[in-house]
């Protein structure tokens, strides 16, 4: 039987998970390129700094990797990191900065270090990136042998950023936990799988009670315990149900929901990524039948100010308007591995249904 190696992420959580960075990144070397956003070098560079002053680590440089994970950034900055001879790679931001410092770590072979500064996908945990063309459509998912050594997930700095990262980070969780299940239903699952798929029920029960008042909390830019649980969901939870299940069981019709509505002119630049998958959840339980959980979905994420309608995102509920987004929603590989055939028509009387729910 072939050998097979797991590898999971490790992490800190806390009001001042930086202080663990030390102790954790010292025996991996000296020379450190910092990679971020701006806007997360703004929230955690400054604290890192602190957390580092008076040890053998040194950040050598810190650069701004752009705008988008892309190929070609991966490649100059992974050039840069050789010509610094840095030791390891830390991310600090949002998700596409965290992709593309994995990204720099895997071509290299350098142990790579996250920061998340926001709650909004689970980038720092998994094991692969999502890569994007120069004009900014999605190209590739870039998979690794291992995701970061280890994330150093700072409440203090993730409630002090915009509650709408959170906001968004709670939909694209609760899909974890419906399109886990929904795809992996009637299969026999080997170990990995069936733990991933275990482990997906805590992104949905745990944010049910926690979820509300981790957004309150966020709001006004207070660490608590809600806010604690929401974060270790979006960013822990999730992840390791990514790097458990096999790839047929990480997405479903939600996202490919959301695939096929970002199609349609200026919505992907209006609508957060996570909001709309929770709206795409509402579609995949609406065409499984399941009314009495999407009542109840629904329900909460207007609690959590989600929209839940086509009508809310402004987008017109008419066949033709909608015929692109249909086709590729059913066409789309997270299609691939689902229990049933789904065809345009169910998808749009799915879509009708939610709207009226």
């Amino acid at each position: 039987m072939k050998t097979r190696s797991v590898y999971y992420c490790n992490y800190s959580i806390g009001e001042d998970a930086y202080a663990d960075v030390v102790k954790v990144c010292s025996i991996y070397g000296t020379k450190i390129l910092l990679i971020g956003g701006k806007k997360g070098l703004a929230a955690g560079s400054n604290r890192l700094q602190e957390k580092l002053a008076g040890s053998k680590l040194e950040i050598v440089d810190t650069v701004w990797y752009g705008h988008d994970c892309t190929y070609a950034v991966i490649d100059s900055l992974a050039n840069h990191a050789k010509e610094i001879q840095a030791d390891m790679i830390f991310g600090m931001g949002g998700g596409k900065v965290i992709d593309v410092a994995k990204g720099v770590g895997a071509k290299l072979e350098l142990p790579v270090f996250t920061f998340p500064t926001i709650a909004a996908t689970c980038a720092a945990t998994t094991a692969l990136s999502v890569v994007y063309r120069e004009d900014g459509n999605f190209d590739s998912f870039y998979f690794f042998e291992r995701p970061a050594y280890h994330c150093f997930i700072d409440l203090t700095v993730i409630s002090q950023a915009p509650w709408k990262y959170l906001q968004a980070g709670i939909g694209d969780t609760i899909g974890k936990f419906f399109e886990c299940h929904f795809s992996a239903r009637g299969d026999k699952l080997e170990h990995s799988s069936a733990l991933g798929r275990e482990i997906s029920n805590m992104c949905y029960e745990p944010l049910l009670e926690y979820g509300e008042q981790a957004l309150i909390d966020c709001k006004n830019y207070q660490v608590s315990v809600a806010l604690e649980q929401a974060v270790l969901a979006n960013i822990v939870s999730t992840g390791l149900v990514s790097l458990m299940v096999l790839d047929d069981y990480n997405c479903a019709i939600a996202h490919s929901v959301y695939y096929g509505l970002v199609l349609l002119p200026g919505f992907e630049e209006k609508w957060l990524h996570g909001n709309v998958v929770a709206y795409g959840v509402l579609v995949q339980l609406a065409v499984d039948g399941n009314l009495q959980e999407a009542a109840r979905l629904k329900a909460f994420l207007q609690r959590l100010q989600i929209p839940t309608t086509l009508k809310q995102m402004e987008v017109p509920v008419e066949r033709d308007y909608l015929q692109a987004v249909l086709t590729e929603t059913v066409s789309g590989p997270d299609m691939e591995h689902i229990p049933y055939q789904v065809t345009e028509d169910m998808i749009f009387d799915a879509i009708k249904l939610v709207e009226t729910l």
